[in-house]
């Protein structure tokens, strides 16, 4: 049951950028509360910002939207995100898998996102990242 605004959010998640996130505005209530495993944020202006802030820092970040598993108010996104930093892994493309839960009524009134922060940071830091391919590879044996 994929509804108008599940397909905008799909259109819009993998062209956003830092030059147009104004269109978080038209899937997301002005009391949208968002959350990831780093921050929460509450409200359409604090997640603008949080968003500014973000992809400032980013070469660049490009969402490809995988999955969408949808019931009466609700929704499970599956995607896959790659983006770049120049103070991570040396400004390389890292690729993350994730999911986000939405809530919804006319627009997303709570984003939760799920996904391993190892894979969308800490594998990839000086020290610490071999430190916890290590533990992964162990963890796994």
């Amino acid at each position: 049951m994929k509804t108008p605004l599940l397909e905008n959010f799909c259109s819009i998640y993998p062209k956003l950028n830092k030059n147009n996130l104004a269109l978080l505005k038209e899937i997301y209530s002005d009391n949208v509360v968002f959350t990831d495993p780093m921050h929460e944020v509450q409200g359409i202006d604090a997640l603008s910002a949080y968003f500014e802030h973000l992809y400032q820092n980013m070469d660049h970040c490009h969402f490809h939207i995988l999955q969408v598993i949808a019931q009466e108010g609700q929704a499970c996104i599956v995607w896959r995100m790659e983006y770049a930093h120049q103070k991570i892994k040396k400004g390389q493309t890292i690729v993350v898998d994730g999911t986000s839960h939405l809530q919804f009524s006319e627009k997303i009134d709570s984003h939760r996102d799920y996904l391993d922060l190892g894979q969308m940071l800490y594998e990839h830091l000086p020290l610490i990242g071999a430190v916890i391919q290590t533990i992964k590879k162990r963890a796994s044996q």
